[in-house]
């Protein structure tokens, strides 16, 4: 994307960080999750969530003082289980899922996972595009899943994610995005 294209006062991918999701930003977050799930996490599930912070880690992408995406992960012994990702519709197609998801890998494996897993709508093609880029696969099916929309899961695994051919694959995406963030420098 050129700088062109954004609309006025949008900032450039550069610009986004990453930050532990705190109770302060649960505002916005929930914002953003009722905009793009059917039937939203409340704020009860949140700080729950939040609270667990032995087995779960949670993050929020920030553009200024801005939340414009979340994402988080649960840890257990060997495999990690992404809870939830998502960014705000008027942010798509700007590289911030990818961020959310190289950082959820990184705390997995920092956290010793060795494999991760996740559910994603059977029809949200976007997402799982996403996904195989990280190295899932898909692994099974979960009927009705999404009883709001009796929509099927479709249940994703990357395995072996503690090996040094996935350790090259994050170090590859976060070249990428570097050199993204570089070229938005040069044109601004």
């Amino acid at each position: 994307m050129t700088a062109s294209r954004l609309r006025p006062g949008r900032q450039a991918p550069a610009d986004v960080v990453l930050v532990p999701m705190r109770r302060r930003h649960l505002r916005s977050v929930l914002r953003i999750e009722s905009e793009v799930y059917p039937r939203p996490w409340s704020l009860s599930l949140f700080m729950s969530e939040l609270s667990l912070r032995g087995t779960r880690a949670y993050h929020v992408a920030k553009i200024g003082g801005d939340v414009v995406g979340y994402a988080g992960v649960m840890v257990g012994t060997e495999d990690a289980h992404v809870t939830t990702i998502a960014v705000d519709p008027e942010h798509h197609r700007r590289k911030i899922g990818t961020r959310l998801m190289l950082n959820l890998a990184r705390v997995a494996l920092e956290r010793g996972a060795r494999n991760l897993t996740l559910e994603v709508r059977v029809g949200n093609t976007g997402a799982q595009a996403l996904y195989h880029r990280f190295g899932f696969s898909p692994a099974g099916i979960r009927k009705n899943y999404y009883s709001e929309t009796n929509e099927d899961a479709l249940v994703m695994w990357a395995s072996d994610i503690d090996s040094p051919g996935y350790t090259a694959r994050l170090a590859a995406i976060e070249a990428e995005l570097a050199a993204d963030a570089s070229r938005w420098r040069r044109q601004g």
